[in-house]
């Protein structure tokens, strides 16, 4: 770890990775490295966000809305659900495509003795990796960063050797390549498969070349000798001889154009858009390159600090304090590490102009990843932007909503197809060719696959980030039209049950099955929880949005007498919130998904305050998952605590995110223990942690360490930010706030809640005490001006008025 850096904005190494979930992630939103720090060869795996397999295909299969009524009749009258399934398979198209890795930089660099003093490290605050150690009695150094504004990759070697440095550089790919070798520069051309199988299917030929099909795409390496050095070139490689210091620029493009848009296929013109790109980073020269590289991340990044407290462990590499917390050990200053990770991560894989953060961000070595490395939208794609608003990245937050306007056209066609309904609707995988089809081709099982409500979801995080900044031109030009489409869907797709109600069919728990009165597994059936907290949420985010924008009265009294007549939430006779409309036996208690919680989080309709019995048996439903095994591991561990911070329990929620951090993180903390990498784990494992220091889903209502564990005594945190337009920094001691200081945008009134201390005084303006007074369990207070105002806390008994 370099002199002076703080423990908090470091993962830092005393070796170099033993493989990939070893290595260190930079992005600048469109690229992703992974960078190695090997000696004696360098290897940095790559990725762009638009390197997919395949093209679109027509996934609307004409017609398919015709077996609905069959399907409906089999689980209305006849509740017969295994035929409901064999019918659900009849509403499937195609298979969606895969995220691909572009290949790998490769350099080997000549050493005069053997390594020591070995040191790699990542600095979150400025966005780069170092590596640095001694061969014979010379000092070698290593830097390497993606440029955002650059949209370059830049890497630098130096080394104090009176002799110089020698290395040879190469670019691997793998699919059919071929590399150029044009001077200083290297010039890989391939092209992306034209199909590729996932990988959770069995198949001769999983991975499909054909020429003329698949996305061409072009990488260019410049090797650059800023001070001195001899170049050569052989065999597909570049080399240098007895340079003081070599900087190498990479930029790569593919030709995706959209996913509408005919792919450009030349790789001339790919690589006449690399080339502008190194010309411009070459004229800046490399050390204002970085300046301006580290500038611009520090804009985003630094917005927020987080402490929870330090010790010994703080100074340790991070992969022994991993060791050391897996074996029982406190180290609260790993906790806001990673929670600054996660902020880390969103920064570098989700930039406004490039496509959203995948199931695995942007960096992926595989051709067959993993779920194809798509958008899962029936939980993990919603992850990974919860962090977004409340850790102030709300600008990272856009390539989502950009996604999910695309996804409102494309999936108008799949809501006729497929649904016979107006509106828009997508299902729960997409890809770059914005799928919006149920995938299974007639033979995936209906559990994963045909799971109408994706859409629904994705509307939430429209509304949310309305919520948190009140842009009104956003809500009218951007989310209602979007949130409106989506509405309609659901207005055609309600079916009437024999009772009367108004209820999704068919309708499934994601990835989860019940078990039938006959004992059989079964998944589809109708109004499963999680489609009624859904259908809830969108219609009375409607009826709030036409009613803001004076429009559509007509629509808008329309979903009030729809949700009037949606079946209550079940709750069982045992006071637990059921997953589907009936008492069904779970196929798997302990199963990961917590979907029938949706409403408690990432919804805000479960309060203690407001729905007392919701929320009781929310809790009930929450202890039994996790006493049969959920919430133990990766996102569903990061799930359960979110969920437990809304419950204010910190401890629960403590448990969960040690389980996430201690269990579930690599040497480089990318949530992949052993060998399985889903970023969603990391970005809703940090969402979580801010949960528990700050909730603001109440209206009206800004709640202070809620869910405060004992392992974090004392803290402090600058940056958060809450719904309503405003930003909150807290600083406790003893388990206890001592000041929050609270920045509205604008003329704000609201109440301050904490189970964490009394507010005692609040000064605003000038020095001047503004008015408190009690209310709701908590103090309301109105703050009339853009400046901080500071709360100041004593013990409970403390408690007084400002009048």
């Amino acid at each position: 770890m370099e002199a002076g850096a703080s423990p908090l904005q470091v993962l830092w190494y005393d070796a170099p990775a033993a493989n990939w979930f070893g290595a260190l992630p930079l992005g600048n939103g469109r690229m992703g490295a992974m960078v190695h720090g090997g000696v004696p060869e360098e290897t940095i795996d790559l990725n762009l966000d638009d390197l997919w397999s395949g093209r679109r295909p027509d996934g609307d299969r004409a017609g398919a809305y015709e077996h609905l009524a069959a399907l409906r009749r089999a689980v209305f009258a006849e509740e017969d659900y295994l035929r409901a399934d064999a019918l659900a398979k009849q509403l499937q198209g195609p298979f969606n495509e895969s995220f691909q890795p572009l290949g790998s930089l490769k350099v080997a660099v000549a050493h005069s003795g053997p390594v020591e003093g070995y040191s790699r490290e990542l600095s979150l605050n400025e966005a780069l990796v170092r590596v640095k150690y001694l061969s014979g009695a010379a000092e070698h150094h290593r830097e390497a960063f993606a440029s955002s504004a650059g949209d370059v990759l830049a890497v630098r070697f130096s080394t104090s050797s009176r002799t110089g440095l020698s290395l040879t550089a190469h670019l691997d790919c793998p699919h059919p390549a071929v590399t150029l070798v044009d001077g200083a520069r290297l010039i890989l051309r391939s092209r992306a498969p034209a199909h590729v199988v996932p990988h959770y299917l069995e198949s001769s030929s999983p991975v499909v070349y054909e020429p003329g099909a698949g996305l061409v795409f072009s990488a260019v390496l410049d090797v650059c000798c800023p001070s001195g050095g001899e170049l050569s070139s052989s065999d597909n490689a570049l080399a240098v001889q007895h340079a003081n210091e070599v900087v190498l620029l990479l930029a790569a493009r593919s030709g995706f154009r959209g996913y509408a848009q005919a792919p450009e296929d030349n790789w001339e013109r790919l690589e006449e858009e690399c080339q502008r790109r190194l010309f411009s980073a070459k004229q800046q020269g490399y050390e204002n390159l970085k300046a301006a590289h580290v500038r611009e991340h520090r804009q985003l990044f630094e917005r927020f600090v987080i402490e929870l407290g330090g010790g010994p462990a703080s100074c340790a590499p991070t992969d022994k304090r991993l060791v050391a917390l897996r074996a029982g050990h406190a180290d609260p200053s790993l906790f806001a590490l990673y929670a600054q990770y996660g902020r880390y991560l969103l920064i570098s894989s989700s930039r406004p102009g490039g496509q959203a953060a995948n199931l695995q961000g942007i960096w992926n070595p595989h051709t067959r990843p993993h779920w194809s490395c798509n958008w899962t939208t029936n939980i993990n794609v919603q992850m990974n932007y919860w962090l977004a608003e409340v850790g102030n990245l709300q600008e990272c937050h856009q390539p989502l909503i950009e996604l999910i306007k695309e996804l409102s056209v494309a999936g108008r066609s799949t809501a006729r197809a497929y649904y016979g309904c107006g509106g828009w609707v997508t299902h729960h995988n997409v890809d770059l060719w914005r799928s919006t089809w149920p995938v299974g081709e007639g033979s995936f099982p209906p559990v994963w696959a045909n799971w109408a409500m994706g859409g629904v979801w994705l509307c939430q995080h429209l509304w949310e980030h309305y919520r948190f900044g009140r842009d009104k031109d956003f809500l009218a030009g951007s989310a209602y039209p979007v949130m409106r489409g989506a509405a309609e869907f659901v207005l055609g797709f309600l079916a009437e049950d024999p009772t009367g109600q108004l209820t999704t069919c068919p309708s499934t728990s994601p990835e989860n099955s019940f078990l039938t009165a006959t004992g059989e597994v079964a998944a589809v059936s109708a109004g499963a929880t999680l489609d009624l907290w859904l259908v809830r949420d969108l219609f009375s985010h409607c009826i709030e949005a036409a009613a803001e924008l004076g429009v559509d009265a007509e629509l808008a009294a329309r979903l009030a007498e729809a949700l009037g007549r949606l079946p209550a939430i079940p709750v069982g006779a045992d006071g637990r919130l059921l997953e589907w409309r009936h008492p069904f036996f779970e196929q798997e208690p302990g199963h990961r998904h917590l979907s029938h919680l949706w409403g408690l989080y990432p919804g805000d309709q479960v309060s203690a305050r407001r729905t007392p019995a919701w929320e009781a048996a929310a809790r009930r439903s929450l202890q039994r998952r996790l006493d049969h095994g959920s919430g133990s591991w990766g996102w569903s561990a990061a799930w359960a605590a979110a969920l437990a911070a809304r419950l204010e329990d910190g401890e629960l929620a403590y448990g969960r995110l040690l389980q996430l951090v201690a269990k579930g993180s690599s040497p480089n903390l990318l949530n992949g223990a052993p060998h399985l990498f889903q970023i969603d784990g990391n970005l809703g494992g940090a969402a979580a942690l801010l949960e528990m220091l700050l909730q603001s889903h109440e209206p009206g209502v800004v709640t202070l360490l809620p869910a405060l564990p004992d392992a974090w005594q004392a803290g402090r945190v600058h940056g958060l930010r809450a719904r309503g337009g405003l930003q909150v920094d807290i600083v406790w001691e003893a388990g206890q706030v001592k000041v929050a200081t609270l920045r509205p945008k604008w003329p704000i009134r609201l109440v301050v809640r904490s189970p964490r201390g009394s507010l005692q005084d609040v000064i605003g303006p000038d020095g001047q005490r503004v008015p408190i007074w009690p209310e709701a369990d908590g103090w309301a207070l109105s703050m009339r001006l853009p400046v901080p105002y500071e709360l100041r806390f004593g013990a409970p008994q403390e408690a007084k008025t400002n009048q």
